[in-house]
């Protein structure tokens, strides 16, 4: 059984079993309250309060749980951070189903612990259902589902759930474990498919990943039988991958009569699967189950062995062409300096590597033969591997899955012969390689870090050695440009033109620096060195560079979306952008800045940060682009301050733009001020729907400050709108843009918080600044280069 392909979990309750049951359902003007429960038609689950063991006075919550084994266990919590007290009160606890449709959890105060918040329903025929599967549902007068307690999940996934993704707004349930034994308050692990990617599952630890599956090869069903204990029981599971045209789900099943069987994530981090047996829980298994399964435990162009039993041989592996850093410290056991490359990439094949678990970090390119598959890669100086697989040959929905790396093999892993092994194919050095594409007409370009070192030996004090590429020449962007010909720009500023061209049957986007451009060598050079180097969903990929005297140029991937200012302040065209995209575009940014500041081998400090340098692809998903202003930081350092101030006024952070200094929180601000601009669909340095207050921060802080920021949300998106999400990113927007930099959140904090919501953040101190008033001058004093290299793509019109 592959348990990186199906995965596990569970958890205990020491409970206080409600003595006393009614039916299976709660109507209008019946609350429940402590003492009494609903019990399933079948009688196989019970809702109602409980206490855990140890609280006093007691805490109580509102859950659902097994209603016919003597050891009560919860399997869903509604008031998970927020518990009732029990008192000496004569009004307790109670849950109600309200005219509106809802189900509202409250204290014997009155306050509200917890709603379900259905919208658009309301009726006095609407029921609260408890259903023989564990799920709660609302149904509404026509009998259609408003509400449903298994699309919010907490830590137990139950036979008929889903635990999915969906592709447009990339959100779904997400198992979310407790705080500890006795605390169901949500805990820092999580578990669900990767937004990402949508091919694979992770359990998380914050936002950092524990455990991975493999990439998703097409395989509907994979079938298991566990032993429950010593004696002949066991315990059938079967589990569904579903691929459907809007998402991607997880699901499971039992065959009728099994003992009740549940996954689990625990408070340590487990993902447990449990079957009860005669008097307890058995752990019939668990991920990850063994070092193998932990994320990166063999560091990048290293791979673990999950294949070998003897004790005595090591389980990280080097990838071919690979040699350990240290040998000594490989020796002893320790693999966290990873496995460089013996040599720099070439013109080399593909080796085949099978039974292998991908590693992460991939780009998935659909419809791809096998053969166009190792074509992209091969056309790709970039590419460093790539897995095929035919998702319609294994009875699911039809399709080719082509994944493709550019950047450091990470979390690989050797499975062999399982339902989620895949065959890589790793680049080689040289001319030694196993297979090879089949075209010999393909050009092979150089690889992004063979890129990297000859720039940097190139610079000499301002001028740029003569440098071109193999496949893209200045003559090949020439011819395919038509000598730059005006129809082919899609966007122009201070820093040059931007193209949009087909390149080795890729569409891609040139940016042309001009002569005058404020972007000089060694912002070029940061462009190229470095954005070679970083690879990440939410960052612009770059594919090629090209230098002929006065000539440079950069390839990257063409959005076609164009930059998010495009879209955002356009009256006609940002219905294109619903709350849903917003949201996702929102977090998506957060997470490719945590990206830059925490997950790259170096702190990366972007300093131009706004709409403009927000790029969107087909699905709307966000990359940020434009590294030319970028700087670095070494581990130890916290900050750096400069004479020379750029970035793009309205996005500067205070302390930047008076005293030159920067830090990760500079790129904090302008990421606040970049999120009021989403949710408000005003621009940082417009006068327009502010009210007469002196920007748009300002105008944020005001009516937060009234208890009105829901005002803030632009009218155009007032249909689609969760408003509980975009309240939560204005809070979050705030936080970001106060003046004190330490009060700022880290971006790990931020992307926290988007993914998983908060109730205890913190209120955001009065912003002291507004940049926007001065955004038509420079600090006096100062000398304050305004952004003019971005890579904006917006549509040129006559004037």
């Amino acid at each position: 059984m592959d348990w990186s392909a199906i995965i596990y979990a569970t958890v205990l309750l020491l409970v206080l079993l409600p003595r006393s049951a009614s039916d299976d359902r709660l109507v209008l003007g019946k609350p429940l309250v402590p003492g009494t429960t609903i019990v399933s038609d079948g009688s196989v689950f019970a809702l109602g309060f409980f206490s855990l063991a140890d609280s006093t006075p007691a805490n109580l919550y509102l859950g659902i749980w097994y209603n016919d084994i003597p050891r009560l266990t919860a399997v869903w919590v509604a008031n998970r951070g927020n518990p009732a007290t029990s008192g000496t009160s004569s009004a307790p606890p109670a849950l109600t189903l309200t005219n509106s449709s809802n189900l509202i959890l409250s204290d014997a105060s009155g306050r509200v612990l917890w709603t379900t918040n259905v919208t658009g329903v309301s009726g006095s025929a609407a029921t609260a259902v408890l259903l023989n599967t564990g799920n709660l549902v609302i149904r509404s007068p026509n009998g259609t589902t408003a509400w449903q307690s298994f699309e919010h999940p907490g830590d137990t996934f139950l036979p008929g759930m889903k635990i999915r993704v969906r592709y447009r707004s990339r959100d779904g349930e997400r198992l979310v474990s407790w705080q500890g034994a006795d605390d169901p308050s949500p805990g820092s692990f999580t578990f669900g498919m990767d937004p990402g990617t949508l091919m694979q599952a992770f359990i998380w630890n914050g936002t950092s990943p524990v455990a991975r599956t493999t990439p998703w090869t097409g395989y509907a069903t994979i079938s298991g039988q566990f032993q429950v204990n010593s004696s002949s029981s066991v315990v059938m599971v079967s589990l569904a991958v579903v691929r459907t045209e809007e998402e991607m789900y997880l699901a499971y099943s039992l065959p009728d009569g099994s003992a009740h069987t549940r996954f689990v994530l625990t408070y340590s981090g487990e993902y447990q699967l449990q079957s009860w047996g005669s008097s307890d829980w058995a752990v019939v298994g668990k991920w990850p189950a063994n070092e193998c399964d932990l994320y990166g435990q063999c560091d990048p162009y290293g791979y673990c062995d999950g294949t070998v039993t003897a004790p005595t041989t090591p389980t990280c592996k080097c990838l071919d062409g690979c040699e350990p850093a240290s040998l000594e410290e490989w020796s002893r056991g320790r693999f966290s300096q990873g496995c460089p490359r013996k040599e720099a990439l070439r013109c080399g094949g593909f080796v085949a590597l099978p039974g292998i678990k991908p590693p992460d970090k991939f780009v998935l390119v659909e419809n791809r033969t096998s053969e166009e598959c190792a074509m992209d890669c091969a056309n790709n100086f970039s590419c460093v591997a790539y897995a095929y697989a035919n998702l319609s040959s294994r009875g699911t929905m039809g399709g080719m899955r082509c994944l493709v790396w550019s950047g450091e093999l990470i979390d690989t892993e050797r499975v062999g012969d399982t339902a989620g092994s895949d065959t890589l194919y790793i680049r080689t050095a040289g001319f030694d390689a196993v297979t090879r594409p089949k075209n010999s007409a393909v050009k092979i370009v150089l690889p992004a870090v063979l890129l990297s070192g000859i720039l940097i030996l190139t610079v000499t004090g301002t001028s740029l050695a003569w440098f071109k590429f193999k496949a893209v020449s200045f003559q090949d962007i020439t011819a395919v440009t038509n000598n730059f010909d005006r129809s082919f720009i899609i966007g122009q500023g201070g820093f040059g033109k931007v193209y949009k061209v087909t390149l080795d049957v890729r569409e891609v986007a040139i940016k042309r620096l001009s002569k005058d451009s404020a972007q000089g060598i060694a912002e070029f050079r940061n462009e190229v060195v470095l954005v070679a180097k970083l690879q990440h969903k939410n960052l612009v990929s770059f594919i090629s560079c090209c230098i002929e005297g006065d000539e440079k140029l950069l390839v990257f991937e063409y959005m076609p979306n164009k930059s998010l200012d495009a879209l955002l302040f356009n009256n006609s065209r940002k219905t294109m952008l619903d709350w849903p995209i917003r949201f996702n575009i929102i977090k998506g940014v957060a997470r490719g800045l945590l990206y830059l500041h925490e997950d790259s081998r170096l702190t990366i400090i972007h300093r131009d940060l706004k709409a403009t340098n927000v790029l969107l692809d087909g699905p709307m998903r966000p990359k940020i682009a434009d590294f030319g202003m970028i700087r670095i930081f070494s581990d130890s350092q916290e900050n750096a301050n400069t004479h020379r101030v750029v970035g793009t006024y309205g996005y500067i952070a205070p302390e930047y733009q008076t005293e030159g200094v920067f830090s990760v929180k500079s790129d904090v601000y302008s990421f606040g001020v970049l999120v009021l601009e989403i949710v408000s669909g005003v621009r940082i340095s417009s006068t327009d729907n502010i009210k007469g207050s002196p920007g748009l921060v300002a105008y944020a802080w005001k009516l937060w400050n009234e208890g009105n920021a829901s005002d803030l949300v632009d009218s155009s998106i007032a249909e689609s709108c969760a408003l509980d999400e975009a309240l939560l990113c204005v809070h979050v927007g705030l936080l970001c843009v106060q003046d004190d930099p330490n009060g700022r959140p880290l971006m790990s904090s931020v992307v926290s918080i988007l993914e998983n919501g908060s109730v205890s953040l913190p209120a955001p101190e009065q912003p002291a600044y507004f940049a926007e008033r001065n955004c038509n001058k420079a600090v006096e004093g100062d000398d304050v280069q305004t952004s003019r290299n971005s890579m904006t793509m917006t549509v040129l019109q006559g004037r």
